[in-house]
């Protein structure tokens, strides 16, 4: 017996770890490789990736909200993720290949054309992605959380993004390579994804406590979490979604445009970028561990207090101290540029590892399936529609520069971050509230 318990749980972490950080691996591939992609082999115009945030943004929300619901009434997480991270992975080897779309002959015909082809596999992507991983993997993950394993989860499933991210970034630099290959990138990432999904459709179990969640009908179960009065009951997972939102808008308004900022703004080479976003990153993750103690012990809005205010002062150096004329692009050593990243990551780091358990733990046992889509609401529609209307005018205005060919391109520029620093003092405000209705229940 305790042989197999201790099976059980070397298999449940090895999934926990396989499947969290292929699907790292695979977002940050999408919110940082497939922007530079465009810029490389579309377009140096923010408008693109401005389309491609709001409508996979759209077709992630759909997807969670449908699946979530298919995912509650049969009782099954694990075919969600099995088909998910499949397709998934097929869907990112097929967007690559939208590059050899383009027309030589006449280029303005041919951008608006292979524009709309991006757009549409990036969405297509995004809606398995969230399947398989959103929906599926997250569900599996609520499923299994219990008080003695949160923070150990909590940690895990903050760490990976930016394990993934440093991985995605380093990786993705070395096979882009000097001649922009970025198709090895794609069919590399993809093809893991799609074998772990196979790996889990022979080998994953679902939570023995799970069972078929019906509330009526397939459309009255589905239209039940749009009831804004039961919603609204929930007071302070309320608060703790508005304070996800704000701090994601900020996020999205710098993260999206960061690759681009630094290679086509300050000049460095993407491997050269990977490692400084490493370097940060690595160190950053580090905070993760002495956090899990103090969200066990209940001090989840001091931490996330501190990550913002770490994180304003990381993107305050990037904003106002670092540019063109005082970079190495050569070297990963930039003092302004290194310490930047490494706040904007340590803010990052704890306050992902910290909301991510407070909203874990306030769903409904019946319905987290669909308190997920919620929670898709608030973590990636309502910041990637929104972020692009305050990054895309600001880099429109800021960035716009004339090629030697004579064609305008338009290069993120510091300002994005002083943008991303304003709005992330707003997520103080949803802090302040959630933390009163959580002591007012305890």
């Amino acid at each position: 017996m305790h042989s197999d318990s201790k099976k059980s749980t070397v298999s449940f972490w090895s999934f926990v770890w396989l499947l969290g950080l292929a699907g790292q691996l695979c977002w940050n591939m999408e919110n940082q490789w497939f922007n530079t992609f465009v810029y490389a082999k579309i377009a140096k115009d923010p408008t693109i990736i401005s389309w491609m945030l709001a409508i996979s943004a759209m077709a992630t929300t759909v997807s969670t909200f449908l699946f979530g619901c298919i995912s509650d009434r049969k009782g099954t997480r694990k075919t969600l993720i099995s088909v998910g991270y499949i397709l998934w992975g097929i869907f990112t080897i097929l967007f690559g290949t939208t590059e050899f779309l383009r027309n030589q002959e006449n280029q303005n015909a041919s951008i608006i054309g292979v524009a709309f082809a991006v757009i549409a596999a990036d969405a297509i992507m995004s809606f398995f992605g969230s399947m398989g991983n959103d929906i599926g993997f997250n569900a599996w993950i609520n499923d299994y959380m219990t008080p003695e394993n949160s923070g150990a989860l909590g940690a895990a499933l903050a760490v990976q993004p930016v394990i993934g991210t440093i991985a995605g970034t380093i990786l993705g630099g070395l096979l882009v390579g000097a001649d922009d290959n970025y198709m090895r990138l794609f069919v590399v990432i993809g093809g893991s994804v799609i074998l772990l999904g196979l790996y889990s459709l022979f080998g994953m179990k679902d939570a023995e406590s799970l069972r078929p969640s019906v509330k009526g009908s397939f459309s009255q179960q589905f239209f039940s979490i749009f009831n804004i009065k039961e919603y609204l009951k929930h007071r302070e997972l309320v608060f703790v979604n508005l304070m996800l939102a704000v701090y994601f808008i900020s996020f999205n308004v710098y993260f999206s445009h960061l690759g681009n900022f630094m290679i086509y703004y300050l000049g460095f080479t993407a491997d050269t970028m990977g490692l400084i976003e490493g370097v940060g990153l690595l160190i950053a993750m580090f905070t993760t561990i002495p956090a899990i103690k103090l969200i066990q012990k209940g001090k989840s809005a001091l931490i996330i207090l501190v990550a913002i205010i770490i994180n304003s002062i990381g993107l305050l150096i990037i904003g106002l101290l670092v540019s063109p004329t005082n970079v190495d692009p050569s070297t990963i050593w930039n003092p302004h540029l290194l310490a930047g990243v490494l706040f904007v990551g340590i803010g990052y780091m704890l306050f992902l590892q910290t909301i991510t358990v407070w909203s874990k733990r306030l769903y409904p046992e019946d319905s987290r399936g669909q308190f997920e889509g919620i929670r898709i609401i608030f973590y990636v529609l309502i910041p990637m529609v929104v972020a692009p209307l305050i990054s895309n005018p600001i880099i429109k205005r800021s960035g716009e520069f004339v090629d030697e060919y004579g064609f305008t391109e338009y290069l993120p520029t510091n300002a994005v971050f002083i943008a991303g620093f304003v709005v992330v003092l707003l997520t103080i405000i949803p802090l302040y509230f959630a933390q009163r209705k959580s002591m007012e229940k305890s």
